[in-house]
């Protein structure tokens, strides 16, 4: 591939003149003005004086040019997609069936309850089913993304402490290892943000957390497994330092994954969590959407959750039947458009049921496995700064051999060349060269194989031929693009 063939924007395709379709003539004159004298005159402020600049191309160039600029699309359905802590699994094609469903997509959200009784069904069984995962009494799947889920939870918290006259609680203790979400989430939620340090072997420093544990703090905010991939054995004590200080604990379900069907965080001592369904459950990711990011919670927090929340009742004819609640004192009030981003639900529980519970239970160990297979085979090569089993992910600290002064950004930039996505890069912040690969469960040994082949010939290259590294990508539509130039002057309109 290369920019002349594919990377041409559609206005550098314009020709003077040229045209993809054919009007009428238009018969209204130019100085036309309506019969009706009570349609207001344009204010001369809105009036164009110019004419308007647009590409001219005829109907055959424009359709190659977006059927073109689509091939350069990279996606879990094209190639391989280690983006560590983003669980880029496959989405299952049966998952886009059940959310396409004529008597789905034909059902509007202001319908009459008795006429969407199948929605709401099918609502209120996923929220059951991730209760049960969860280890939680209820959920909403109100919340449109993770980040937004965080924010419905953290407001719980707030509101639980309010209820409780317990309004000096506005701190949230984050590790320094958290997704940056965490902080930012929190802050939202008019909560101060308290950092906690971790260990050398990448978990939270128990010794830390406790002199930052009083009266003042409402939550403790952890992902599990951290962002490291590492599982945080000290748990149990966490949360019950945390809870003996009057603190609830806040799961950040991004990493669930590698625990599906293993452990719940509801059973480690965490009150309220949240889910990313397109992480998890295998509903599309990217793109800023379609997201969800259902928020659960312990037994005794229920009455917080947003509204409106769908419950089961007893039909007339003795039967099943479900209805909405829209009213309550003490709960949130609504956090998104009626019931959230329903076209995700349907595919997560979709994914939920096709498995089932033997198929849930086996994503956990085999996405530990696959993680796991290419930390060993690359360790060699590549510097593990924590040894040890990690679960879903794990970080290396750039290569071992760092004279020949490739970077991680340089590695993620060769492996492109070879048809794969670069893993993430530069997070966590614990270190300097940060690498992070997240296989998940649904890659072939096959798929892994080939990609550990690829990235020690990157570190045979940077040994023996850095340059060709330095100066990667080679063949992509635009080849190795000055960074610093594209954030200092980017070109934010298509004039040229």
């Amino acid at each position: 591939m290369n920019r002349e063939l594919y990377g041409k924007l559609v206005f550098e395709l314009s020709r003077q003149g040229r045209r993809g379709y054919r009007l009428p003539d238009n018969h209204i004159p130019d100085n036309f003005t309506p019969a009706d004298d009570t349609v207001p005159e344009i204010p001369d402020n809105l009036l164009r004086r110019d004419a308007l600049t647009l590409p001219e191309c005829d109907e055959l160039t424009v359709v190659r040019h977006y059927n073109n600029m689509s091939t350069n699309n990279f996606g879990v359905d094209t190639g391989f997609y280690p983006l560590g802590s983003c669980t880029m699994k496959y989405n299952p094609k049966i998952n886009e069936e059940m959310a396409t469903h004529r008597a789905f997509t034909r059902t509007h959200p202001a319908a009459p309850q008795q006429d969407v009784q199948g929605n709401l069904k099918l609502y209120h069984t996923l929220q059951t089913y991730l209760s049960e995962i969860g280890g939680m009494a209820e959920f909403t799947l109100n919340p449109f993304a993770g980040a937004h889920g965080e924010l419905t939870g953290l407001m719980v918290i707030r509101a639980y402490h309010d209820s409780r006259n317990d309004r000096q609680r506005r701190k949230v203790i984050v590790p320094d290892s958290a997704h940056g979400t965490n902080p930012a989430s929190a802050a939202v939620a008019g909560l101060e943000v308290v950092e906690v340090k971790s260990r050398p072997d990448g978990t939270v420093d128990v010794d830390d957390l406790r002199p930052l544990l009083d009266e003042t703090v409402a939550a403790v905010m952890m992902t599990n497994p951290n962002t490291l991939g590492l599982f945080e054995r000290n748990i149990p004590e966490i949360a019950r330092l945390a809870h003996e200080a009057g603190a609830l604990m806040y799961y950040d379900g991004a990493n669930l994954n590698p625990m599906l069907g293993i452990a719940r965080p509801g059973d480690m001592g965490f009150d309220v969590m949240h889910i990313n369904l397109h992480k998890t459950f295998s509903t599309p990711h990217g793109g800023g959407g379609p997201g969800s990011g259902p928020v659960g919670v312990r037994a005794g927090l229920e009455q917080f959750l947003p509204l409106p929340r769908v419950e089961k009742i007893e039909a007339p004819d003795g039967g099943e039947a479900y209805r909405l609640v829209t009213e309550s004192t003490e709960a949130l009030g609504a956090v998104s458009a009626t019931l959230g981003n329903f076209a995700v639900q349907a595919r997560a529980l979709a994914y939920i049921l096709s498995l089932g519970s033997e198929g849930l239970m086996q994503v956990g160990p085999l996405a530990t496995l696959n993680a796991n297979y290419i930390k060993e085979s690359l360790k060699d090569d590549y510097l593990l700064p924590i040894e040890g089993v990690c679960k879903h992910e794990f970080v290396f600290d750039g290569l071992r051999d760092k004279s020949t002064g490739v970077t991680t950004l340089n590695i993620a930039k060769r492996l492109l060349d070879h048809g794969y996505h670069a893993p993430t890069i530069y997070f966590p912040l614990l270190f300097h060269e940060s690498l992070m690969i997240e296989p998940t469960e649904t890659e072939s040994k096959e798929t892994l194989d080939s990609f550990i082949e690829v990235m020690h010939d990157i570190a045979r290259e940077a040994r023996e031929t850095p340059d060709v590294v330095l100066t990667a990508p080679h063949n992509t539509p635009i080849a190795h693009p000055d960074d610093t130039a594209a954030a200092l002057n980017p070109v934010t309109t298509f004039t040229l």
